[in-house]
């Protein structure tokens, strides 16, 4: 049973989200000090990053191409390498990432991986009670207390051995609404940092692991320093030896892939591994290039890790990261399983081949999306991966000629469809529908939907808009023909989905909030963001 708002935690810090008797166990007094703390000392300069990716998109919507930066080619071009990897970080050959509900952490720290992502961010819609009882279930898992029934009466429990946890906080631009400082909303990214490495480091420490971090949407090795330095003071204000907490930066957005020598660098103490974030940096490269009209993407379904920019990305990240002792984790492979076993083979088949791309590249490790990929996806990698090694650490490229920026930005070949056009159309629309009832990652067309796809969805089309680009069939992408294929799509997923479905749902709101997004003259950063508002 909820009781009235709380508004009275601190002189500065305020939790406005509803309270409820069990969220006393997560908002004690030890935590909200931490976090009003942690605001007090490093929110401000959050917000100065974030003005200079302002400046910085400016520049690059002004006709400038992201490049390798010269005032940090000593960093590059320097012998030095990251402090090291716990030994319970050493095989990550196969993660699982998912939001941190809890039958989804039952389910994921026994599957057949080594590492689960608990995720704050782009599976998870932030309500405040998702957010609260997200943190519950993480430290319940930490102490191995974690069990769930189903309301059909079937136990969920942890078995003996479970996956290591990494906890992946909000990016820099997410705000908790929830927890205001100074009258303004904290950070989502220090509120979770600060929740779970509280109740957590102790007894993780205690059974030889240690408080991880998944850190997304950096877009600068300025934005990594930010974290080391918020991970160093947590260290020294708890008395914890330099290097303790550990992290791994999703390198998911364009401006990042030209900083990773210089975040691994900026964050030496504290990172051990790079991840190949591969649907946001599809997103980014859209977003960061979409005044450019030579740098068009095609039909999302084309743009596979194969496309040159792409394998450009992969490769340099586990060139740069085995050179300085930091792992290279792979990408996600965001199919599910199909009923059909037709399908399901041609699934097996493409995650296969997927990941013996990522294997055969030098990758230390890979990602999915169901645990029903688990065991294709752990098949590659034994097999790549030497007998009696952990990882592929001892890769290191050193016969590719160096990567340029030119690779990194090429443009990709491929079709504009009106099929795909309409799938966009659909996909996101389902998405943000269930974003906005607070379900952050959703099963769509035999693909596990997060944040990342559904924004490639809706900035593609907003990107056709915005240079008057024609689909394969002659018709020219314009906001009336979006609205038009709207309104008929929504239709098709009316059908779909049934209209008893249709009308308990807020699928009028989320076209309206599509139409919005994709009609916008600028571009709205990250969906999120107004999805937010309506959350």
């Amino acid at each position: 049973m909820s009781a009235p708002a709380q508004t009275h935690c601190s002189a500065r810090l305020r939790i406005q989200g509803e309270t409820h008797p069990d969220y006393a166990q997560i908002l004690t007094p030890d935590a909200v000090a931490l976090v009003s703390e942690l605001v007090e000392r490093f929110a401000p300069q959050r917000d100065e990053l974030l003005k200079q990716r302002v400046a910085r998109q400016a520049r690059i919507d002004g006709g400038e191409l992201p490049d390798f930066l010269p005032e940090t080619a000593h960093i590059r071009a320097g012998d030095w390498t990251v402090r090291g990897i716990p030994a319970d970080l050493q095989d990550r050959r196969v993660e699982i990432t998912g939001p941190v509900e809890r039958k989804m952490v039952i389910n994921a720290l026994n599957a057949n991986v080594k590492v689960f992502m608990a995720d704050f961010e782009d599976s998870l819609a932030p309500a405040w009670n998702k957010v609260i009882e997200g943190q519950i279930n993480l430290r319940d898992a930490v102490n191995g207390t974690v069990s769930y029934t189903s309301p059909e009466g079937k136990a969920y429990t942890l078995n003996a051995d479970p996956a290591v946890l990494i906890c992946r906080v909000r990016g820099l631009h997410l705000p908790e609404k929830h927890v205001t400082f100074d009258g303004a909303p904290i950070p989502g990214g220090l509120f979770d940092f600060a929740l779970y490495f509280l109740h957590n480091y102790q007894a993780l420490l205690a059974k030889g692991s240690g408080p991880y971090f998944y850190v997304p949407k950096l877009q600068s090795h300025l934005e990594g320093r930010w974290w080391s330095e918020v991970f160093a003071w947590t260290e020294d204000k708890f008395g914890l030896p330099r290097g303790t907490i550990k992290a791994t930066v999703l390198i998911e957005t364009l401006p990042a892939v030209f900083e990773m020598d210089e975040l691994l660098y900026q964050m030496k103490d504290h990172i051990v591994a790079l991840n190949c974030g591969r649907w946001d940096y599809i997103f980014s490269y859209i977003k960061t290039l979409k005044n450019h009209p030579d740098r068009v993407l095609p039909d999302r379904q084309v743009v596979t890790m194969d496309k040159p920019f792409l394998s450009a990305y992969s490769r340099l990240l586990i060139k740069t990261c085995h050179k300085r002792g930091a792992l290279a984790m792979g990408g996600m492979a965001a199919f599910i399983p199909a009923k059909d076993p037709a399908v399901n083979e041609q699934v097996f088949a493409k995650v296969k081949a997927d990941k013996e791309r990522e294997a055969n590249n030098g990758h230390d490790g890979t990602w999915v999306a169901h645990p029903g990929l688990a065991d294709t996806a752990m098949a590659v990698f034994n097999a790549a991966i030497p007998a009696g090694a952990s990882n592929q650490i001892g890769v290191l490229r050193e016969q590719d000629a160096p990567i340029t920026a030119a690779e990194l930005l090429a443009p990709c070949e491929g079709e504009r469809t009106e099929a795909g056009m309409r799938t966009n159309i659909r996909v996101a629309l389902q998405y943000l529908e269930a974003w906005i009832n607070g379900n952050g990652c959703v099963p769509i067309y035999g693909l596990m939907e997060d944040a990342a796809t559904a924004e490639i969805s809706r900035t593609s089309i907003w990107q056709w808009i915005r240079h008057g680009k024609s689909l394969s069939n002659g018709k020219v992408v314009t906001k009336d023909l979006f609205r038009q294929m709207l309104a008929e799509e929504q239709e098709v997923v009316k059908a779909e989905v049934g209209a008893e479905r249709w009308q308990a749902g807020r699928f009028a709101e989320a076209s309206e909030l599509m139409e919005q997004i994709t009609c916008a003259d600028t571009l709205i950063d990250f969906l999120t963001l107004p999805g937010y508002e309506r959350l």
